[in-house]
């Protein structure tokens, strides 16, 4: 007998259709497993065949050939499992499926990796995999209960949980139906709470360009001395950043489930914060590995990579950053294939200004050489230095501020003053264009300075022999200054500010 179930395999942050037809037939009991499977797919006999007895059904002595077409793409992944075993009960006659189920394309869309005792372990991608079922006209889709939350992200399919696999064929058989995700109380999560901005204490020029940074979406370098507040500092950043749109959520969710992280909730809608150890590769950094995944530079979608101690990562490291902050997509080429994951994030680094971390302290001694701190400064290309829009120097707190114990202005006060600029820019530019995005001709058209301000410009560009880039990114630089005070022309208040964040160039 032949029993087909419609399945899907993952082919970057996408989802292709793949058909799981498994037929028995008369010869020696055998198993054959074909369609260019991995090793997890492989796998999938031995975790089936122990599942389906330890349930107390019958696993077929026949030969058994369970084809994932089309037979040409590679196969991955260990969620085939729970289709393969519902074939086998299909085609074996285990299972008698009730009126309505005739049709395969009526079955409900599943996806599963089986224990040996027919538990349902969760998968990564259940996201794209439900967003495929949906778009395919499944009207529900089964999942194991870790997975119920991620894949109640997309609306219009209804997502039933199961415990194992008997209440899976349960279900099919229409003895004992599974619960909806929506009733198991599966409601929108919480967002997570985030550091707040009062907490930190003096740093009027760093809380200042912070402000710029998520207001415009631009880049941002702080170096100064260690303990000056440079980590807390970008920690609150998030704070403040506008939130996730339900269209952004999805498409973060998405990079989660893809990479098989379940470090944030898929309803959140706080940008997210990566902060990788300076040890971190450049496959960790921009992605790959044999079956392409998901990068930190991905995982930053929509939100924030900290990198910590810059010059301390490797130079290749950094290196691959460069495309990604201009393009805001990163592709990973292999032999088979070439996939491209998404890539808009906003860069934030720290370093300090020498290797002991004291030059140009007014009270501590720097220990290090000239040609020390030039060879630690260097690690930083001049190409990755350009395309900080904003670079500021971080001094250490006052003892004053400190032992004050006075509270600054909170995230949430300057969070309305991050929106109302935001909205300024997605009225004149476009929904979700903002400053740190805009190509030359846009920046001409929306960001011109009056006279004065072009002639300080104009002398700054001289003066300090600013490239194209920096000149550019002045410019978006003080569009943001100039939209946070809710003004239409962009002056040479605005240009002298954005200027002074330049760091040594100005």
């Amino acid at each position: 007998m032949l029993a087909r179930l419609a399945s899907a395999s993952l082919r970057g942050l996408e989802a292709e259709a793949v058909d799981v037809e498994v037929d028995l037939s008369r010869g020696m009991p055998s198993w054959s497993l074909v369609g260019l499977p991995d090793a997890a797919v492989r796998e999938a006999r031995d975790r089936v065949r122990a599942a389906l007895l330890n349930s107390n059904f019958e696993f077929p002595l026949r030969h058994i050939t369970v084809n994932l077409a089309p037979a040409d793409k590679r196969k991955d992944g260990s969620y085939f499992d729970l289709p393969v075993a519902i074939g086998l009960l299909l085609a074996s006659g285990q299972i008698r499926i009730e009126d309505g189920f005739e049709n395969p394309k009526n079955l409900p869309f599943m996806v599963g990796e089986l224990a040996l005792d027919g538990r349902l372990n969760p998968v990564s991608g259940v996201l794209p995999l439900a967003i495929f079922a949906q778009n395919q006209g499944f009207e529900s889709m089964i999942v194991p209960e870790a997975n119920a939350e991620e894949a109640s992200v997309v609306e219009g399919l209804q997502v039933l949980t199961a415990y194992n696999l008997l209440d899976v064929a349960a279900h099919l058989s229409g003895k004992r139906l599974l619960k909806p995700a929506t009733e198991l109380d599966m409601l929108l999560t919480k967002d997570e709470e985030t550091p707040d901005l009062k907490d930190v204490r003096g740093q009027h020029q760093a809380r200042r360009a912070l402000e710029i940074t998520a207001a415009g979406g631009h880049h941002l370098l702080m170096s100064g001395p260690p303990g000056s507040g440079k980590s807390m500092l970008a920690a609150r950043m998030p704070g403040i950043m506008p939130p996730l749109t339900a269209a952004q959520r999805l498409a973060v969710a998405r990079v989660y489930s893809i990479a098989g992280e379940h470090t944030r909730s898929p309803m959140s809608s706080v940008p997210p914060f990566r902060s990788p150890h300076h040890s971190a590769s450049d496959v960790a950094m921009i992605g790959g590995g044999q079956i392409p995944k998901p990068g930190e530079v991905s995982k930053a979608l929509f939100g924030m990579l900290f990198l910590d101690e810059l010059p301390e990562f490797k130079r290749p490291v950094l290196e691959v950053l460069r495309q990604p902050l201009e393009s805001g997509t990163v592709s990973i080429a292999r032999a088979a294939d070439t996939l491209t994951f998404p890539a808009e994030f906003q860069l934030v680094g720290a370093m300090n200004p020498c290797p002991c971390g004291y030059w140009g302290h007014a009270s501590k001694p720097c220990r290090c050489s000239l040609a020390q701190i030039q060879r630690y400064t260097t690690r930083i290309s001049g190409p990755l230095l350009d395309r900080f829009d904003i670079r500021i120097h971080v001094p250490p707190v006052e003892h004053q501020e400190l032992t004050q114990m006075k509270a600054g202005e909170s995230s949430a006060v300057v969070k309305k003053r991050v929106l109302a600029a935001r909205a300024r820019q997605y009225i004149r530019q476009g929904e979700g264009i903002v400053n740190a995005r805009l190509l030359p001709t846009a920046l001409e058209q929306h960001a011109k300075p009056d006279a004065e301000g072009a002639a300080l410009l104009t002398t700054a560009l001289n003066r300090f022999g600013l490239s194209a880039r920096s000149y550019h990114r002045v410019l978006k630089v003080a569009r943001t200054i100039a939209d946070l005070a809710a003004k239409n022309q962009v002056s040479a208040v605005h240009i002298a500010e954005a200027l002074q964040y330049r760091g040594d160039e100005s």
